[in-house]
């Protein structure tokens, strides 16, 4: 009598192979993750000022100004960092900020982190630079105080520099508009996305009073959005996801009540977008409900109503509950000043007219970067990152040739024409959120466009922007914000 013994399958070289890159490829990543933790944690010594190199000052705390501390080498300058917020925000996700998609602190990049791993100590002043004295490169600072117990001194401080960037953006554009400032909510600081998240939640909590009339109560269940643009299209779908993701579980009785209004001056929204990704994008809010407003005027906001201009000339009175104004920058008040003291040259009241070398115009030793400067490409967050990160290099670049040269006083400002190439803007695409999981990408591919839009692209839209995010700390954030939301839903409370 014979017996049959099993054999165990033999495992082909391939499947070995296979394994052994993927077990090599997750012990590379911890040990990177690892490595990166403890580096994040525990910073080299730093240099000190260096009396003999020239003091470089950064206005400003964002794209434009973030991305150039990030790049540059500061052995070669004394870096003096001025802004009145002591992080970097990652205004693409601000609007998932404003319903609890995503928590605050999760795109907030301290500088300080950023500056602690510099090579050289970095100086940073918690101010506002409320003017310059260009002739005698001198900045006027005024410490900002949020708390009203400090008792710092707010007196005026004064500090010099030999060579100025100027990134402090824009600020919000209300075209004049009667009652924008006192009663709409603006969506490009991160104190914006609380208060809008307090009034949200105020307009929600009000009308689940029962003795609120019906008119009242649909006047607080309107939401209205002006703007549509790519930040009042993602606000408008942030906000459908939360109503019906989270408040139809916690407020079934109101879901159905509340009522999302977009507006639009313009005859499309998404203006920069390809034709087929505006009619996808309205598609889809018709199918959510969302009710878009083309050519329509706002022309006055008051407390509880709102007052536009239709297609045909008439004007309505509409009333609502929250109001978020998303259209439009103009130039900050220290811009003005800038622009004033070299009134023949600049003449854009918008911002810096800067040449192709992100020079100022009729100034000395003063380059612009970002919503400020005006360099003939739209005021984009990929634009500003663009510049700060081509105007770090070449410093870099120019300061490493003059001291392989023995050279001490090299005039950078007039040999960065000499020395670089202009600045040129290469266009990574436009990536939108518009509600329901799904998101629009128009990305350049050689000399044509790709679009794409729908579930795939979400994830796509996702992917990108934690690949954006400033340290391994914000990405690790925000991917556990995402994860949290989908368990355990978005956080209604109150601040």
């Amino acid at each position: 009598m014979s017996t049959l013994k099993d054999e165990a399958p033999k495992r082909t070289p391939r499947l070995r192979t296979l394994k052994r890159v993927i077990y090599g490829t997750a012990l590379l990543g911890a040990t990177y993750t690892g490595w990166s933790m403890y580096r994040n944690r525990n910073p080299a010594e730093q240099k000190a000022f260096d009396p003999s190199k020239k003091t470089l000052v950064l206005l400003g705390t964002g794209w434009g100004s973030t991305t150039m501390l990030k790049n540059l080498d500061t052995d070669h300058y004394n870096v003096v960092v001025v802004s009145p917020r002591n992080y970097f925000l990652f205004t693409p996700l601000l609007p998932s900020c404003t319903v609890g998609t995503i928590e605050n602190r999760s795109i907030m990049e301290p500088v300080r982190l950023l500056m602690r791993h510099k090579s050289r100590e970095v100086k940073f002043y918690e101010a506002e630079c409320t003017d310059i004295d260009a002739e005698r490169k001198e900045l006027t600072l005024v410490r900002r105080v949020d708390s009203e117990d400090s008792k710092g001194d707010r007196d005026p401080v004064k500090i010099n520099y030999d060579y100025l960037v100027v990134g402090v953006g824009g600020t919000v554009n209300t075209f004049g508009t009667p009652g924008v400032e006192e009663n709409a909510c603006f969506l490009k600081e991160m104190g914006d996305a609380r208060k809008i998240r307090r009034r949200l939640m105020d307009s929600i909590e009000s009308a689940a009073f029962g003795d609120v009339s019906e008119a009242e109560r649909d006047r607080l269940l309107h939401m209205v959005v002006v703007g549509g643009g790519p930040t009042g299209i993602e606000y408008a779908g942030e906000l459908h996801d939360f109503l019906q993701d989270d408040l139809s579980q916690w407020y079934p009785e109101l879901a159905k009540k509340i009522q999302i209004t977009l507006i639009e001056a313009l005859p499309n929204v998404l203006p920069a977008f390809d034709k087929k990704l505006i009619d996808y994008t309205q598609s889809t809010f018709k199918e959510n409900q969302i009710t878009i407003l083309t050519r329509t005027m706002v022309k006055e906001v008051k407390e509880k109503s709102f007052i536009v201009q239709n297609p045909d000339g008439t004007r309505s009175d509409i009333p609502y509950g929250l109001l978020v104004w998303a259209t439009g920058i103009k130039a900050q008040p220290v811009v003005d000043r800038i622009r004033a003291q070299f009134a023949q040259v600049q003449t854009n009241g918008r911002g810096l007219l800067v040449d192709e070398y992100l020079r100022v115009k009729g100034a000395r030793d003063i380059w612009a970067v970002g919503d400020c400067a005006l360099s003939g490409y739209a005021p984009l967050a990929q634009v500003a990152s663009q510049q700060g990160k081509w105007l770090a290099r070449r410093l870099n670049s120019l300061a490493t040739q003059a001291a392989r040269e023995n050279k001490t006083d090299v005039d950078v400002f007039n040999l960065i024409e000499e020395k670089s190439r202009p600045f040129k803007y290469s266009s990574q695409g436009s990536l939108a959120y518009i509600g329901s999981e799904k998101a629009i990408a128009d990305l350049p591919f050689f000399n044509r466009n790709i679009t794409a839009g729908g579930l795939a692209t979400f994830w796509f839209w996702k992917s990108a922007y934690v690949n954006e995010l400033f340290s391994l700390r914000n990405s690790t954030l925000v991917v556990s914000d995402w994860v949290k939301r989908f368990f355990f839903g978005r956080d209604i409370s109150r601040e």
